[in-house]
């Protein structure tokens, strides 16, 4: 599992290692990705692009980052296609907790306005 880290470095998420789902904290569903897009697990809607291991507003500003890959922005994705859903994954084990990293540069075009819940929520 990859952990995922919001602007403030706390951790919000967890990205399984095939990065095709990604979990909260306390390993609940909250989103698949299909086609390098990140999807609602709840909703179905387009949360936004992944770019490595970068979270990805509809915006193209981050909302989430690994500090193995750093963080970017990009500039404004076109909307996809709506994707098919995806099978609800198994519920995996809850990894250790990963140690805080160092706070990140801001990227080129700041950080998502969002919330991670928010961004979760649409």
């Amino acid at each position: 599992m990859i952990s995922v880290f919001d602007q403030n470095t706390d951790l919000v998420a967890w990205l399984d290692n095939g990065a095709r789902h990604l979990f909260d904290t306390d390993m609940n569903w909250l989103a698949y990705v299909s086609g390098g897009h990140l999807w609602s697990a709840a909703t179905g809607n387009w949360l936004g692009p992944l770019r490595g291991t970068t979270l990805l507003d509809q915006a193209g500003r981050p909302i989430g980052w690994h500090p193995g890959d750093g963080v970017a922005s990009s500039t404004r994705p076109a909307r996809p296609a709506r994707a098919a859903r995806a099978a609800r994954p198994a519920r995996p084990a809850r990894p250790a907790r990963p140690a805080r990293p160092a706070r990140p540069p801001i990227p080129a075009g700041g950080w998502s306005t969002m919330t991670f819940p928010g961004w979760c929520g649409q």
